[in-house]
C-alpha cells in the first residue's frame, strides 16, 4: 500500500519537490480506475518539475483493475456525486498548506478531467487542465463560472467523447472569453498519455502534451 497523507478531509498521495519551498500547488486527479500507480507517477513527475502535488483518493481506497470497465463505472457512479465537494475542501487545504505559495492548479485525466473542470467552477483555481475529460459536456451550461486559463488535451480517435464535443468546448471558451488552448492529437484515442497501457499510449502525443502542460502551469502558477 502506498503511503497516504490526509489533506483537508481526504486521503491521497502527496509528492513534494526537492529543495526548500514554498512551491505552487497542483491537484492531480485520477482516471476512472481510481488512485493507481499511474496517477501517483504523474504526481511525482509534476513534483520533479517544481509543483507541490497531491493526488486525492476520490474512491476512498477502492480501485478498479485496468480494463474492468464495469467496476470502474460502478465506482465512478458511487463516488462522483461527492467528488466536487471533496475537491473543494482539498483546494482550500492545499492553498493554505505551509509549503504552498497560495497558487493552486488542477489537472485531471478521463473522469478526473471532468472533475478538474468541475473544481474550477466552485473554487478560484489559478489554472485548469483537462486530459480527455469524460462527461465534461455535463458542465457546459455552467462553464461561465470558470475564471482561469484552461488547457484541454484530446485525441482525435477518442470514442468516449461524443463527436463535436471538443469543438463545442473550444467555442464555448471562446464565447466566455477565457484564455485557453485546446489541442487535438492525430491518430490518438482515449488515455493516450497513459504510459502503463501499451494499447492506449501514444508516445509523441504524450511527450507534446507533457511539455504543454508543464509550460502552462509554470506560466500560470509561477
Amino acid at each position: 500500500m502506498f503511503p497516504t497523507t490526509e489533506l483537508g478531509t481526504i486521503q491521497g498521495y502527496l509528492s513534494r519537490p526537492l529543495g526548500k519551498g514554498p512551491f505552487p500547488g497542483l491537484i492531480v486527479i485520477q482516471e476512472w480506475w481510481g488512485l493507481d500507480q499511474q496517477t501517483r507517477n504523474i504526481a511525482d513527475r509534476f513534483a520533479s518539475a517544481g509543483f507541490l502535488s497531491f493526488a486525492p483518493d476520490l474512491y476512498h481506497g477502492e480501485l478498479a483493475p485496468l480494463g474492468d470497465g464495469e467496476k470502474a463505472t460502478a465506482l465512478k457512479d458511487k463516488y462522483a456525486p461527492g467528488a466536487p465537494d471533496e475537491l473543494a475542501k482539498l483546494f482550500d487545504a492545499l492553498k493554505s498548506h505551509p509549503e504552498c505559495t497560495g497558487k493552486v492548479g488542477s489537472v485531471g485525466f478521463c473522469f478526473g478531467g471532468r472533475m478538474s473542470l468541475a473544481l474550477g467552477l466552485i473554487r478560484p483555481v489559478d489554472a485548469v487542465c483537462t486530459f480527455y475529460g469524460g462527461g465534461m459536456q455535463q458542465l457546459f451550461d455552467r462553464m461561465d463560472a470558470l475564471k482561469c486559463p484552461v488547457l484541454g488535451l484530446f485525441g482525435d480517435r477518442d470514442q468516449s467523447i461524443p463527436p463535436g464535443t471538443v469543438q463545442q468546448f473550444d467555442e464555448l471558451l471562446d464565447r466566455i472569453g477565457l484564455e485557453h488552448e485546446v489541442v487535438v492529437y492525430p491518430n490518438s484515442g482515449h488515455a493516450f498519455f497513459r504510459d502503463s497501457d501499451p494499447s492506449a499510449y501514444k508516445p509523441e502525443a504524450a511527450k507534446d502534451a507533457w511539455l504543454r502542460t508543464k509550460t502552462f502551469f509554470e506560466k500560470n502558477l509561477g
